[in-house]
């Protein structure tokens, strides 16, 4: 696509949207906030664009349960529109219902501002004993995102560095040399986290497009770049890539890499 033809893709669409999906204290908003280099909390707006009493939001989003319709903004990089899930984890047939429509409306919408553009889905490995879980094996078994990627996002993975010193302790080493040692066991439990949820879902009816897993994402300033390569490596149209790399101007990195592919 020409620099032309790509300016004008993105003149009508807009803004970047993406659903950000999984589980109550997964490390979404976090991650959104290192996206769009800030510590502060999102404007909220509904589906009408009246912006909503943050107060009111912030206590449905710490319950897990709020209106997927609502679009969350950061003033600090208004490109982006994310919209959060409803905790659909929690069993209630209503809710995946609710989030299905929302998927399939908003990917095949003839409104191309209103249209996702990606999913990023969180699986937080500080729970390890279950890191997918049934409602995580529904979705990806139940609902078609269509053209719409889907990562997933292995997130907290620095909780395994305190399961690594564990580990070595319990063989018998003393707490300096465990924690020397550390990394390269909590590399090797990375891997297995991994390669144990692409086996649970790629044998599913819509696996995932992508992995990727997560790590200094409580660090202010934390590096997204290999986040945003990896959105933009999965989605289908140069406009839409365009786009997101326009959100990203100040992320030299970033440019060059996709205007060298270019």
């Amino acid at each position: 696509m020409d620099p032309a033809k790509a300016q004008r893709h993105i003149d009508r669409i807009g803004r970047f949207r993406i659903l950000v999906m999984g589980r109550a204290n997964a490390g979404k908003t976090t991650i959104l906030q290192r996206v769009c280099n800030t510590t502060d909390n999102p404007e909220i707006f509904n589906g009408k664009g009246e912006k909503v009493d943050a107060a009111v939001v912030q206590g449905s989003l710490t319950r897990g349960h709020h209106n997927i319709e609502d679009e969350l903004v950061f003033q600090s990089n208004p490109g982006f529109v994310f919209h959060d899930s409803c905790g659909f984890e929690s069993g209630s047939v209503e809710q995946f219902d609710r989030m299905t429509k929302f998927v399939t409306d908003r990917a095949k919408t003839t409104q191309l501002d209103k249209r996702i553009h990606a999913i990023w889905f969180c699986i937080p490995l500080n729970e390890s004993h279950r890191m997918v879980m049934a409602a995580e094996r529904k979705f990806f078994d139940e609902c078609d995102t269509g053209h719409v990627p889907v990562i997933v996002l292995l997130t907290k993975a620095d909780t395994l560095s305190v399961e690594a010193v564990e580990k070595l302790m319990g063989q018998g080493m003393s707490v300096g040399d465990a924690m020397r040692e550390a990394k390269m066991v909590e590399e090797k439990m990375l891997h297995e986290c991994l390669q144990r949820v692409k086996g649970w879902l790629n044998e599913k009816s819509f696996p995932p497009k992508d992995y990727l897993s997560l790590t200094g994402m409580q660090q202010e300033g934390a590096e997204c770049t290999p986040l945003l390569t990896c959105t933009a490596n999965a989605l289908k149209e140069e406009g839409l890539q365009q786009l997101l790399i326009s959100t990203q101007q100040s992320n030299l990195e970033l440019c060059m890499k996709f205007a060298i592919m270019k």
